[in-house]
C-alpha cells in the first residue's frame, strides 16, 4: 500500500478524490478522517472499533458545563 492509497477516511474508506480529509495522529499512526465522521470520533468513538485501535476504550466527549 502506498502512502497515497492510505489516505482514506478511517470510518468510510472514501479517499482524497471523494472528500476532504483531515489528518489524525494517534498511537504513532497517521490516520485520516473526513469531516462527516468527526462527530463520531468525538461523541461515539466506540463506533470506530475495528477501524481505530483502542476506540472501544475511548470516552465520548462531553460539552462543557455552563458556568453561571
Amino acid at each position: 500500500m502506498t502512502a497515497e492509497n492510505a489516505k482514506k477516511c478511517l470510518a468510510c474508506d472514501r479517499g482524497v478524490n471523494e472528500v476532504p480529509l483531515i489528518a489524525l495522529a494517534y498511537r504513532d499512526l497517521n490516520l485520516w478522517i473526513c469531516p462527516q465522521h468527526i462527530p463520531i470520533l468525538i461523541h461515539d468513538p466506540a463506533r470506530l472499533a475495528g477501524r481505530l485501535p483502542g476506540a472501544e476504550r475511548l470516552s465520548p466527549g462531553r460539552p462543557p458545563a455552563d458556568e453561571d
